[in-house]
C-alpha cells in the first residue's frame, strides 16, 4: 500500500500573501511543514503542490521534492486531485502549508492500515479548550456522531449549547487523508450552498452524503493566518530550538 504525502503551498493568500516563505527561525515556513511531515513512517513520497516558481525555487535549494500545478485551483483539495492524476498511490495525505507546529504523531493516526473499498476521507480533530479559540471564525468547529463521523462543520459554535452545557467543541485540523475516488468525488461536484456560505471546502462532501471519518489528536498545531498567528508560532518554535526540542538545521 502506497502512501503520499501532499503539502499545497499558493503563494497569493488573500490574508498573508506569501505566506509559506514566511521566516520562522532563520527557515521559511514551508520548511518546517515538510521537515515534520519527513518524520511520518509509512509516507513513501512527500510533494510540495504549488503554483508559484518563488516557492518552487526555495524547494530546489532545500532539496525538496514538489510538483508544479495549476494556479486556477479554487482551493486546495483541487490541487491535491490534480497530484493524484500525476503521482500514483492508495493514499494521499494532505498537510496544510501553513502548519508549522504539526505533530509527525498526528499525521500518523491517519494513516490507513489497510486499503479500503470505494470513497474514503479521514480527517482530523482536537477539543477545544480556549473560549476565544471556539468564537474565532477562523477555527472550523466539526459536530460529530457517536462514532466520529462528521455531521456538520461550521465557522460558528455547534451546536448551541441551549439544552445542556456538557459538550467539547471540536476544531479542524490541518490533515486529511483522501483517496482517488474522493479526490475525484469532489472536483467532479459543484459547490453547494452550505460551502459557499461558510467557506468550507470539506463541506461539499456532507451536502453529497459522503462519510467524512475523523480522528482526535492531541496537538498544538496553529494555522498560520494572520501576522499574529506567525508570531506566536515563531516563540513556539524557538523555545522548542532552546529545549533540544526541534533544530533549524
Amino acid at each position: 500500500m502506497k502512501i503520499v504525502g501532499v503539502i499545497p503551498a499558493r503563494f497569493q493568500s488573500t490574508r498573508m500573501p506569501g505566506k509559506p516563505l514566511a521566516d520562522i527561525c532563520g527557515k521559511p515556513m514551508i520548511w518546517w511543514v515538510y521537515r515534520q511531515v519527513a518524520k511520518v513512517t509509512g509516507i513513501a513520497e512527500i510533494y510540495i503542490a504549488t503554483d508559484d516558481q518563488r516557492i518552487a525555487s526555495i524547494c530546489d535549494s532545500f532539496h525538496m521534492k514538489y510538483i508544479m500545478t495549476s494556479d486556477h485551483h479554487p482551493d486546495h483539495i483541487s490541487r491535491v486531485q490534480e497530484v493524484s492524476d500525476r503521482i500514483q498511490a492508495d493514499y494521499y495525505i494532505c498537510v496544510n502549508g501553513d502548519e508549522p507546529l504539526i505533530d509527525p504523531r498526528s499525521i500518523e493516526k491517519l494513516l490507513p492500515t489497510e486499503k479500503k473499498d470505494g470513497f474514503y476521507f479521514g480527517g482530523a480533530m482536537r477539543i477545544l479548550t480556549d473560549p476565544a479559540q471556539t468564537i474565532d471564525f477562523a477555527n472550523i468547529k466539526i459536530a460529530v456522531n457517536k462514532d466520529n463521523r462528521a455531521i456538520y462543520m461550521s465557522r460558528t459554535p455547534v451546536p448551541y449549547p441551549r439544552g445542556s452545557l456538557n459538550f467539547s467543541y471540536r476544531k479542524y485540523v490541518g490533515i486529511e487523508c483522501f483517496n482517488k475516488i474522493s479526490l475525484d468525488f469532489f472536483v467532479k461536484h459543484e459547490m453547494g450552498c452550505l460551502e459557499k456560505a461558510e467557506d468550507i471546502d470539506h463541506l461539499r462532501f456532507l451536502e453529497n452524503g459522503m462519510p467524512m471519518q475523523f480522528y482526535t489528536v492531541d496537538s498544538e498545531s496553529l494555522s498560520v493566518d494572520t501576522p499574529k498567528d506567525l508570531e506566536f508560532v515563531k516563540t513556539v518554535i524557538q523555545k522548542k530550538i532552546e529545549t533540544g526540542e526541534l533544530s533549524n538545521e
